[in-house]
């Protein structure tokens, strides 16, 4: 498999998201200077961080539905980690449904549960020899054990 147009699109938000994943979700932490010495959370920019997140996740999520892999096992052309994408897409819709009815707790283990799974998760199983990424972290290197 060569680097495509759809497979540069693919990458570029997958490991965008991989990067501002973790700022959004540290800017909801806040920091000291709170009220009452207590947390203040940087608000607007979790907000900035968690709308580029959510862009870079759809963006993922739907540049993956034409990204098809005939070597592995498949059903046309698609393989088992594309899954991930109706899980994706519909994560992100619970999580802000669950932020547009105030249900902050709900939206937080959502978008944590998902940024671990889509990102972290899936993102270990792109790195696996078989896999084009993996070939292009790993390339012959393996080829030696």
């Amino acid at each position: 498999m060569d680097m495509t147009p759809t497979i540069a699109i693919h990458l570029s938000a997958t490991l965008s998201a991989v990067l501002v994943g973790p700022v959004a979700l540290w800017a909801r932490r806040g920091h000291a200077d709170g009220p009452k010495g207590g947390q203040r959370p940087h608000v607007r920019l979790h907000r900035a961080a968690g709308y580029a997140w959510v862009t870079l996740m759809l963006i993922a999520a739907l540049s993956a539905l034409f990204i098809r892999d005939f070597r592995l096992p498949n059903i046309a052309g698609y393989t088992p980690i594309h899954l991930l994408i109706p899980l994706t897409l519909g994560s992100l819709v619970v999580a802000l449904r669950a932020l547009h009815l105030g249900q902050i707790r709900r939206h937080r283990r959502w978008m944590t549960s998902l940024y671990v799974s889509a990102c972290l998760v899936a993102g270990a199983f792109t790195l696996l020899p078989g896999r084009y990424l993996g070939q292009r972290v790993w390339g012959d290197w393996l080829g030696w054990l």
